[in-house]
């Protein structure tokens, strides 16, 4: 009897620190998730403002489409952009 309950007593404190260990690395997945939103969200919205006809402040002086035509690209490539924004926004800028 002595060596069952040994055995349940170290079974129990296996699956207990199983248990711990698989929490903190799910809190540390969610803390890296929400840190990925966070910055996507920041981007998004950055892109969001560079927009023209962003309503935020002062109009800014028209910029030369070439260069925007980059920076779409340089969203599109990190992401920010999907083809489809992308696409809408290039042909909003080649019909000025």
């Amino acid at each position: 009897m002595p060596g069952l309950l040994r055995g349940v007593a170290r079974t129990a404190v296996i699956a207990g620190t199983a248990s711990a260990v698989s929490g903190r690395v799910q809190r540390r997945q969610a803390e890296r998730f929400a840190e990925r939103d966070a910055r996507i969200a920041a981007d998004r919205e950055e892109a969001y403002e560079r927009q023209p006809g962003y309503a935020s402040g002062p109009a800014a002086p028209p910029t030369d489409p070439v260069e925007q035509l980059k920076d779409l690209a340089d969203l599109k490539e990190r992401g920010i952009l999907t083809n489809a924004e992308f696409a809408a926004q290039k042909a909003r800028i080649l019909a000025r």
